[in-house]
């Protein structure tokens, strides 16, 4: 999911760059995207989104140590270590923090 928004947020990027229209377009749509990321709405379902996929991550997590056990890597059995305790980093991207 992270990625397509990656690739959506880089065609926006690349039409405002590359649009011929001129400084009103430009202006319109830089006003259209601040009204879109600033709708209570988008933020919700942005926040709604970020905590669904950290409840899939520990899912998956707590599934890939049943499975694999003790034959993990050690880098990525202290990764998982973290996530199920909690301590994992907070990731940021796409939410509003308020």
């Amino acid at each position: 999911m992270r990625y397509k928004l990656t690739f959506i947020a880089g065609a926006a990027v690349g039409f405002v760059i590359g649009a011929r229209a001129g400084r009103e377009r430009y202006e319109q749509l830089v006003r259209a995207g601040q009204a879109f990321v600033q709708n209570p709405a988008v933020r919700n379902a942005a926040e709604s989104a970020a905590q669904q996929s950290r409840t899939a991550a520990v899912r998956a997590a707590d599934t890939v140590v049943v499975k694999v056990g003790p034959r993990l890597p050690e880098p990525l059995a202290e990764k998982v270590r973290a996530m199920r305790n909690g301590s994992a980093p907070e990731d940021d991207w796409g939410t509003s923090n308020t």
